[in-house]
């Protein structure tokens, strides 16, 4: 059995960046495991720009975002293993895996790093009813079909959801020849970000349907006629609202699921609302050793927040390896409440945090003039103002050391409220 200080499962920009700040605190046996044959993961086929304006302070293309960390990775001591799956993790950090090149074997790893990702709902998820005509892609399985293979997937289209990915490919088909008819959203606001909203429909014309869903699928071996239809609160369809669109083509972004069968397989306690891991402030799991980041704990808009929450998981597992386990510290929960959906970290332990804490959130509506608010159970410890929120775009607050400091008892909580007046 083969044996290294860290495993990581993943080489996306988590991986990425995990092994690499992984490397800087010391651990120079690492193990990155990826199952395409190339590293970088879902940026490969991300061609558009938008990218590093955080981390790098320039604006990249997904790939010229990946080179960048590959070539940081390449040159560290770290060993990189493509085209291979990871089948079980046990809680002992075992990892079963095999590839065509080493079959299948066991490795013996100190810690585990998991930054597998996620991946897409398909049409399955939400039970679109109607036909099963060829024609109907997952937004980004169309994405890699355009930027990586070369093959155009239809040439009139509708996108049902308003996810980044779906937003970013109405622009990719638009610039492509297509005919983009529609965005239709069965929530009454945009779950992408309003940059995507202005840059890639606003500025093509073309028009997004609020409150609106696919209640009907047409055709016999390729798509000929999507119906949609108005939604009332309930988000049922609404008769006599009906819209019938010809086309050949139906994307569907309707939302990214954290790829954890892994993580749940291996006894670690998972977050309904995320989807993801429970993790402490260090972006531990519920099990010793065992670390998770990126989009597998939770769906991010931005890569440079992946790449920023995968290095301080990388440097936590170096000192795990190394030997500071910080495992008996006092837990304080982190719960979210009202319009808050939910928060990552879920947990932390205040011996560990040294200077202050950057805490995740989104919101289940929108609120101009918000204030974000953090309590104990007796009275409120920070508050923060921000001047919207809304669910498509995650938010974020930092805690500074004296205030977690201040905490009584073993949680707080953390909620969202409208400024009515100053």
């Amino acid at each position: 059995m083969r044996h290294y200080q860290l495993a990581i499962i993943g080489a996306g920009p988590a991986g990425l960046a995990a092994a690499v700040k992984a490397y800087e605190n010391g651990v120079k046996k690492i193990l990155v495991i990826e199952r395409d044959k190339i590293l970088g993961g879902i940026l490969n086929q991300c061609i558009h720009n938008g990218f590093g304006l955080h981390r790098f302070k320039q604006e990249l293309t997904g790939p010229e975002y990946a080179d960048r960390y590959i070539k940081m990775l390449n040159e560290t001591s770290a060993e990189i293993q493509t085209d291979t799956m990871v089948l079980n993790i046990t809680k002992e950090r075992i990892l079963s895996v095999i590839s065509p090149l080493r079959g299948f074997e066991n490795i013996k790893a100190d810690a585990v790093i998991l930054a597998m990702g996620c991946r897409e709902r398909t049409r399955g998820a939400i039970r679109i009813p109607g036909s099963r005509p060829s024609g109907i892609f997952t937004a980004g399985t169309a994405q890699r079909y355009i930027n990586i293979d070369g093959y155009m997937v239809g040439r009139r289209a509708v996108i049902l959801g308003s996810g980044d990915i779906g937003l970013i490919m109405a622009r990719r088909m638009t610039l492509e020849g297509a005919k983009v008819l529609a965005c239709i959203e069965v929530m009454p606001y945009s779950s992408g970000l309003n940059r995507n909203i202005v840059q890639c429909l606003n500025d093509f014309d073309i028009p997004l349907y609020l409150s609106h869903t696919v209640i009907d699928i047409k055709g016999a071996n390729r798509l000929e006629k999507v119906i949609a239809a108005k939604v009332d609160e309930n988000r049922r369809p609404i008769k006599g609202t009906e819209m019938e669109f010809d086309c050949d083509t139906l994307l569907l972004s309707i939302g990214l699921i954290p790829e954890n069968e892994l993580t749940r397989a291996c006894g670690i306690q998972i977050d309904f609302r995320t989807n993801g891991a429970y993790v402490y402030e260090n972006m531990q799991t519920s099990c010793e050793g065992i670390f998770a980041c990126g989009n597998v704990v939770h769906v991010h808009d931005l890569v440079d927040y992946v790449s920023e929450e995968s290095e301080k998981a990388g440097e936590a597992a170096a000192k795990y390896i190394l030997g500071d386990k910080t495992l008996n510290n006092k837990t304080i929960e982190i719960d979210a409440q009202g319009a808050v959906t939910y928060t990552v970290p879920q947990r932390m332990r205040c011996e560990n945090i040294d200077k202050n804490l950057k805490v995740f959130f989104r919101v289940n509506k929108s609120i101009d003039k918000a204030k974000i608010i953090v309590s104990d159970y007796q009275k409120d410890i920070a508050s923060f103002k921000k001047q919207y929120v809304v669910p498509g775009e995650m938010q974020n607050i930092i805690l500074a050391k004296n205030q977690i400091e201040n905490i009584r008892g073993d949680y707080i909580t953390i909620r969202a409220e409208e400024i009515i007046s100053e």
